[in-house]
């Protein structure tokens, strides 16, 4: 089956996460992504690395159903390359400071001269503007100057999450944005410029936190892994390892106060909603931790879920791997690479649709795997792409 997306050419400039695994969505529902790299490679495919020739982990999720093609867009040669893919492009996506990608040409006003309706989607880290406009930044920055890291952990020792949720949460804006676009375009008949920032999107994802502060300013300190605004909420040890239990609105706390033999607490002031049962959290927690050190995981899981209260085991990697619920659903789908010892288990983007579901059809590029190819469909003889090879341009 033919994607939804099938017809239209995406330029992927991007690096790491923010912008290629917003090209990443693009080319799951069927468009042409043609990623761009460095003759040498791009950092971000050298990152963990599992197969023998480097590429790595990150490079072969975020890099799934593209085409690749090296270039140098500095070199007069590779000017022309980029302003002859762009004639044939409808989205260009690149994550890079706004100066780099003037030098390289893909600022808006660059591509629109070439193809009108052409549809920019950029990512920098705080936005285009403000005192930090033009400072570079990863995802953890954004985790930090959000409220997050600082809620997170103690106040002696503040955590980022090791997942950089800032980078896809960007890629995913970055992909509505873009589809957004392309349906506008659709309409009217022209392009436009899709901004994404890490820090806009780390806020977002704060803002309930953030706007707490503003109206009522609670100051609010961290407390670990323990919820604060509904309780019990927290990682319980059991005898065989750990589990998460999150109890939020007064039918589950009925439901938790029956199940560990604490129903007079349903008459409790303490606990009447669930602001006043995170503010008395402690007490909750300490009698959900005295529960479940009498039980192993699985019998903490099976009688919590039995009475429908929201609970899952803290799983390490391999665990995750062999979950029988992840592996039910088909949540990865084994992806083979050149030099890599096994398949590896590339996660398909985690929303079905009934009708024309988005898939992998192609591993990620080896370097400049199809640079060739490509060059051939833009009209380059087989003498001019040899001539750009020995010029360095490609």
């Amino acid at each position: 089956m033919a994607g939804v997306l099938e017809g239209i050419r995406v330029l992927d400039f991007g690096r790491y996460i923010a912008g290629p695994y917003c090209a990443t969505l693009l080319a799951e529902h069927g468009a042409d992504v043609i990623r761009i790299e460095k003759r040498e490679g791009s950092e971000d495919r050298f990152q963990a690395p599992v197969a023998e020739t480097g590429e790595g982990a990150l490079f072969l999720q975020m890099n799934r159903n593209k085409r690749g093609l090296t270039l140098d867009p500095m070199t007069p040669d590779g000017r022309e390359v980029v302003r002859r893919l762009v004639g044939t492009a409808d989205v260009v996506v690149a994550n890079l400071p706004p100066q780099t990608l003037a030098a390289m040409g893909l600022d808006y006003a660059s591509l629109a001269a070439v193809k009108p309706d052409i549809i920019l989607t950029t990512v920098t880290a705080y936005g285009r503007g403000g005192p930090y406009g033009d400072r570079v930044g990863f995802d953890g920055i954004g985790q930090a100057m959000s409220g997050a890291v600082y809620m997170t952990g103690t106040e002696e020792q503040p955590y980022r999450a090791a997942v950089p949720w800032v980078d896809f949460g960007t890629a995913l804006h970055c992909a509505f944005g873009t589809m957004a676009a392309l349906m506008a375009r659709q309409a009217t008949g022209k392009g436009q410029w899709v901004e994404g920032a890490l820090l806009g999107t780390a806020v977002t994802l704060t803002n309930a936190m953030l706007i707490e502060q503003a109206v009522i300013g609670t100051n609010r300190v961290p407390t670990g892994n323990r919820g604060q605004t509904a309780a019990p909420a927290d990682i319980y040890r059991t005898t065989d390892g750990w589990v998460l239990v999150q109890v939020v609105g007064q039918p589950l706390f009925r439901r938790w106060a029956r199940l560990v033999g604490e129903a007079h607490w349903l008459a409790d002031p303490r606990f009447k909603d669930d602001i006043s049962r995170g503010e008395h959290g402690v007490i909750l927690s300490e009698r959900m931790a005295r529960w479940c050190a009498e039980r192993t995981s699985a019998e903490a899981l099976d009688a919590l879920g039995k009475a429908q209260i929201p609970a899952g085991p803290v799983l390490k990697p391999q665990e995750t791997l062999d979950d029988p619920q992840v592996n039910a659903m088909g949540f990865f789908q084994p992806v083979a690479f050149p030099g890599a010892p096994r398949a590896a288990p590339v996660a398909k983007v985690p929303v079905e649709l009934s009708a024309t579901p988005g898939t992998i059809r192609r591993r990620a590029p080896l370097l400049g795997e199809h640079t060739g190819e490509i060059l051939a469909e833009l009209g380059y003889a087989p003498a001019d792409i040899a001539a750009l090879r020995e010029k360095g341009a490609i």
